[in-house]
């Protein structure tokens, strides 16, 4: 049997220390934490830089550093700093050289990169060894030079060599989500399906249970399943919560795909051991004829000025999209004439439908709408100039040329925000490898006194 210990979805979301102290008790065989996702958009892949504040993210890397040592077992990060990039595990180990000096702790660190290369990606492209995953924009080998960062997801045999250099501590860049979880148990033999089935339910520690903000779970791999229990004091994992995760974030709720292969959970069976505690059986790993790793890459898309003005006129709100689309039509043709092409702009109605856009089944509009006007350019100066142009047609615009000019309400001055360099997701491609290690690098270093 192999127990992982997952203290929370992510590192700088919090958990409950009780929840962790809890875990500790059950004598886990590592202690395994995501670092991030591409939840909160390519900003993070694009700069290398993290979502949460170095701060957050040392205090509790700080107490997991303390629970290792306690339990005496690794402590694993996947994803460092939100993105994987490079830079971003940089960072990380040099959060974890800190607190080791801090506690004078001398500790062996495995760090596992997986950023790739835009030349290297680019002839792989053209020897025919990256290609498209449904739904990922149109490339070509020019499209690699141009990104920021490029990362490879990798799967459980890259954290398994990282796990073989007998480190204390592991810091990953990109891998998928599931991967550090899975590891130890494939390693150990345990069954392959309850592995990735388990690692996908554990992934965000206690959101598959009922106190998802309790954080903490403990994860029992052996061969013929795996067993969740949650370490809050009011958690608890029910079958319907632990199957239903295989919703979350997955296009098919009963197939998931990994690095050599996919899960197949059609005949799994879910048993509620007591009120705390699921069982789970019958989960199925199919490997895949070939190896391949899912591929990340984002690079700038240029500057952004974003403005905004709130309505509250009954009758522009309720012709809110018609007064949008003119004052789009006009100022775009204005903006032509005098500064040419190479710039979007959008008026996005917030209050209306600006989430989910043209998606959105039955959108409604309140007493008031906010209207967001988002300009990007390939210079900052061109961004804002085009964003002066708007700026009158937002304060004064009428619906209809016949009738008195309205004035609307700036929650700024001036109402033209700058956001600086912004970026954009340009892969969703997967890379074919002819060995799992082919594209990740892995060192050893020693950290503390």
């Amino acid at each position: 049997m192999v127990k992982v210990l997952i203290p929370s979805g992510a590192l700088g979301l919090g958990y409950d220390r009780d929840a962790l102290a809890r875990g500790i008790t059950h004598k886990p065989d590592i202690i395994a934490i995501d670092g991030g996702s591409t939840d909160s958009g390519p900003h993070y892949l694009g700069t290398g830089t993290s979502k949460y504040s170095r701060g957050s993210v040392k205090a509790e890397w700080a107490e997991l550093m303390a629970a290792r040592a306690e339990a005496g077992v690794p402590l694993l990060i996947g994803t460092a700093g939100t993105c994987g990039a490079d830079r971003a595990v940089d960072w990380m180990v040099d959060i974890t050289r800190e607190i080791a000096t801090e506690r004078g702790e001398a500790l062996k660190v495995a760090v596992l990169k997986s950023g790739q290369g835009g030349a290297a990606m680019a002839s792989a492209f053209e020897a025919g060894r990256i290609t498209p995953l449904p739904g990922a924009p149109e490339v070509d080998a020019a499209t690699f030079p141009t990104c920021t960062n490029i990362v490879a997801l990798a799967g459980a045999e890259q954290i398994q060599a990282a796990l073989n250099t007998g480190a204390d501590i592991i810091i990953a860049g990109r891998t998928t989500d599931t991967a550090v979880i899975a590891a130890l148990p494939l390693m150990h033999g345990c069954d392959a399906g309850a592995a990735w089935h388990g690692a996908k339910v554990g992934e965000c520690g206690a959101l598959a249970t009922t106190s998802p903000n309790s954080g903490t779970i403990l994860l029992e791999f052996d061969e013929g399943g795996f067993t969740m229990t949650p370490m809050g004091a009011e958690a608890r994992a029910t079958p319907h919560t632990v199957s239903a995760h295989m919703l979350y974030e997955n296009s098919d709720p009963y197939i998931l795909h990994e690095p050599g292969g996919h899960l197949d959970v059609t005949g799994t069976s879910y048993e509620a051991l007591d009120v705390r505690r699921v069982r789970v059986t019958g989960s199925r790993w199919v490997p895949s004829d070939r190896y391949t790793v899912k591929l990340e890459g984002a690079r700038a898309a240029g500057y952004q000025v974003v403005s905004l003005v709130l309505v509250r006129d009954p009758r522009y709100v309720e012709n809110i999209d018609a007064w949008c689309a003119d004052i789009h039509a006009k100022c775009s043709e204005k903006a032509r004439a005098r500064v040419g092409d190479g710039f979007t702009l959008e008026l996005r109605v917030i209050g209306h439908d600006a989430t989910l856009g043209a998606l959105d089944p039955a959108p409604a509009k309140g007493s008031e709408v906010a209207v967001m006007g988002v300009v990007t350019a390939p210079t900052e100066a061109l961004a804002r100039e085009i964003a002066k142009m708007l700026n009158p047609y937002l304060l004064h615009h009428p619906l209809t040329e016949q009738e008195e000019m309205p004035t609307f309400a700036f929650p700024f001055s001036p109402p033209e925000m700058p956001r600086g360099l912004v970026h954009e997701f340009c892969l969703h491609h997967v890379l074919t490898l002819d060995d799992p290690m082919q594209a990740f690098r892995l060192s050893v270093e020693e950290v503390g006194p």
